[in-house]
């Protein structure tokens, strides 16, 4: 009996059913997707922990050689054992991988011990252990990395929930009347609920399978996407998408759970009203009389005060809606914005502040300037017109107060402008003095550039200090740090004097290379000569160098790509180097931040949907009450036009609410993030998303207005006056 009843009550209700089956699909598609973007995170996190430190899992350090390894290897959980390298002294440090990596921190403490060696011996790579969730029994604050999906995968489910159990509640609520009917003669409130959740089996079975692969899908597609944007991205190995049938599994069942608990509550509710409560309750709207619209009454008439008390009537279902809607709006907006600022932000720190600095970057790394043999040849390069070849150097000067400026010691000093970023040692202050040491010639340049004399055995220092009182970040203006009396400048090693050097210039300007110099600290540049006959005396010398190449005037891409080919093809033999060229650079940036744009704005749209959905499933769900209601104001003398006018209130309603929600709070955040970037708002509202930000509002009023027009047409096109009379149970 109740399986054809409920096969009869599905074919003469599609309209209910696809809407349940079209919340099914969007959160099991969330779901999967969700579970599948997750999966792929995590396996290449793995993938690039084992690229980036290897993929050994414990390690021993001490006194081995060949008869150890084959003592390690007998423990019947070690996959293999091998030594890597030769560390200081007579130890040595072997690599150990295991069959079961759980029991990890049991069997590595039981092999060093076997082999007689120290407890601290034993090393443990706890990143890559972390990422298969395996923690250390003594750590008191182990990663929560499972704790975290696992609580965004339930809080994700309960989102759902709520949104699919509101197109299931509408159904059912339609159907009180019947179940009455079906209770008085004798249906159990178990049976009222077995019929009910089978059919929301029925009704989800194929929208969950559907939603698993489509999901499983996008998130091909989202890994692609990225992999296209970020395909220039240094030290980024490419994603190569994966699915394990344990995501599906998960997926699957969570979908399942979500998609029956949904249903069970409100089926729960009804089953638990007496036959004479749902006999009596006609499942229509309960309009709220003594409410009124006043704002939507004065500007639509009678019509807006209807539509406003409609609206009122389903405030409980629509606040799913009201909910998904403001929250994909929002958070389209504020990305949009946010991304426009960081855009400028970054056009206006780094690209446009050094597009006359760098053409080409080419980093040497673990390779000093003095041991560096090709200078002559990178000069000599096709295409280059000029090139700065450098090293950095981390050192500290002590000067005394009376050496601070006088435009300096008028804002208060050292201590009011830098505040916590000098530090005082009795009468003087100890300052950083980070170094740039050059090649010769480029040296030679700068010297000529302010107007120093051309010698190689001084330094030049940057005599300038961010008056941090009288300007911001953004706008930063500098003040002169030091008094231009002295002649030499005390370069310190470990609180001592190690050198004075004689001073060649006070500069106010820098030389053309791209590098960001401290707000507070007194930088130094000086020639590769001088360098290298103090460098034993020095510390904190980088062994990275750089190679700044600039190309002829009006070098376009192409001419880049040409020049950074070239000397590539001259290093990379002898050295290890890293290199890049602005335009392209420019170019990626670019990509990253449109794909960036994507996956968050389809991430939006996809809380939209969800929202429309409800939508939609409310405006079909209500079909019988609302032809009820429709009928009576036809009784009234109400005309379809009225009707209509009706319609299109609470559709613009129902849309404008998330737009009028959002809007301020966008505004209120672009406020925030404008005034905290120091950015002249003109400049934003100059470049502010506008267009898109319209367009998504549109398209939400289209779709909302879609699910009214269908609803109104369907329930228009029947005839009311026999709705009043008609109280059928299917």
């Amino acid at each position: 009996m109740w399986k054809d009843y409920s096969k009869s009550y599905l074919k003469n209700n599609r309209a209910s059913g696809i809407a349940i089956m079209a919340a099914a699909l969007i959160a099991t598609l969330f779901l999967s997707l969700l579970c599948s973007l997750f999966y792929n995170f995590w396996i290449y996190d793995i993938e690039q922990i084992k690229l980036d430190e290897g993929d050994w899992q414990g390690r021993l350090t001490g006194d081995l050689d060949e008869s150890d390894l084959s003592v390690i290897r007998q423990f019947a959980n070690v996959e293999k054992a091998v030594i890597r390298e030769a560390s200081s002294g007579e130890e040595t440090v072997a690599d150990i991988y295991f069959w079961d990596v759980r029991t990890i921190y049991e069997d590595l403490p039981r092999i060093a011990a076997e082999l007689g060696l120290e407890e601290n011996a034993a090393g443990y790579h706890s990143l890559l252990l972390s990422r298969y969730l395996i923690t250390d029994p003594q750590d008191e604050e182990p990663p929560l990395l499972l704790p975290f999906l696992a609580a965004v995968l339930f809080v994700v489910s309960v989102s759902l929930i709520l949104i699919i159990r509101n197109a299931f509640e509408i159904t059912m609520n339609a159907r009180v009347h019947q179940f009455g009917i079906f209770s008085s003669i004798g249906a159990t409130p178990k049976q009222i609920r077995r019929c009910l959740l089978s059919e929301a089996a029925v009704l989800g079975f194929v929208p969950v399978l559907l939603g698993g692969v489509l999901g499983m899908g996008m998130s091909y597609a989202v890994i692609e996407t990225i992999n296209f944007f970020a395909a220039d991205v240094a030290g980024r190995h490419p994603a190569v998408f994966q699915y394990h049938p344990a995501v599906f599994a998960v997926t699957f069942l969570s979908a399942g759970f979500t998609v029956l608990f949904s249903a069970w509550i409100p089926a729960r509710r009804l089953s638990k009203m007496t036959p004479l409560e749902a006999i009596r309750n006609p499942g229509d709207f309960h309009l709220k009389r003594r409410k009124h619209s006043p704002v939507l009454s004065g500007i639509f008439g009678v019509e807006g005060e209807l539509a406003g008390n409609a609206i009122k009537a389903q405030k409980k279902h629509l606040r799913i809606s009201t909910l998904s809607l403001s929250l994909s709006y929002l958070g389209f907006t504020v990305m949009l914005c946010f991304f426009t600022l960081s855009g400028i932000s970054t056009r206006y720190t780094y690209f446009e502040r050094y597009q006359d600095a760098w053409d080409v970057m080419v980093t040497v790394k673990n390779t000093a300037l003095a041991d560096f043999d090709r200078t002559e040849q990178v000069k000599n390069i096709s295409g280059v017109g000029s090139a700065v070849l450098y090293q950095k150097a981390e050192e500290s000067v002590r000067i005394a107060a009376d050496w601070q400026s006088d435009e300096l010691l008028a804002l208060g000093g050292l201590e009011v402008v830098a505040g916590s970023g000098v530090e005082k040692e009795g009468a003087y202050y100890r300052i950083a003095s980070p170094v740039v040491i050059m090649d010769d010639e480029s040296f030679l340049e700068y010297c000529v550039q302010t107007g120093a004399a051309p010698r190689l055995d001084g330094t030049i220092l940057l005599n300038r200090i961010w008056d941090s009182v009288n300007s911001n970040f953004r706008d930063k203006e500098y003040i002169p740090f030091l008094k231009e009396d002295k002649k030499a400048i005390p370069l310190h090693m470990d609180g001592e004097t190690a050198v004075e050097l004689p001073v060649l210039s006070y500069a106010r300007e820098v030389p053309a290379l791209r590098e960001e110099y401290d707000n507070y600290a007194l930088v130094q540049f000086m020639p590769l000569s001088l360098w290298k006959i103090i460098a034993g005396q020095m510390t904190g010398a980088e062994q990275t160098m750089y190679i700044r190449l600039l190309g002829q005037e009006g070098a376009g891409l192409n001419e880049l790509n040409k020049l950074e080919a070239a000397v590539n093809d001259l290093l990379e033999q002898s050295y290890d180097v890293e290199s890049e060229n602005r335009i392209q650079e420019k170019i990626s940036n670019d990509e990253m931040i449109k794909g960036a744009e994507m996956i968050l704005g389809a991430f939006c749209g996809l809380l939209a949907a969800i929202g429309i959905a409800n939508v939609f499933s409310n405006t079909l769900g209500f079909l019988r009450q609302r032809k009820r209601e429709f009928a009576q104001y036809l009784s009234i003398g109400m005309t379809p036009a009225n009707m209509r006018k009706m319609f299109a209130v609470e559709a613009f309603v129902i849309a404008g609410r998330p737009i009028a929600i959002t809007l301020p709070l966008t505004a209120a955040a672009v406020a925030f993030m404008v005034t905290a970037s120091h950015l002249d708002p003109k400049v934003f509202f100059e470049e502010a998303p506008f267009l898109p930000i319209a367009v998504f509002a549109l398209l939400i009023i289209v779709f909302v207005s879609l699910a009214y027009y269908v609803g109104g047409k369907r329930i228009l096109e029947c005839d009311l006056n026999e709705t009043l009379k008609d109280d059928t149970i299917i």
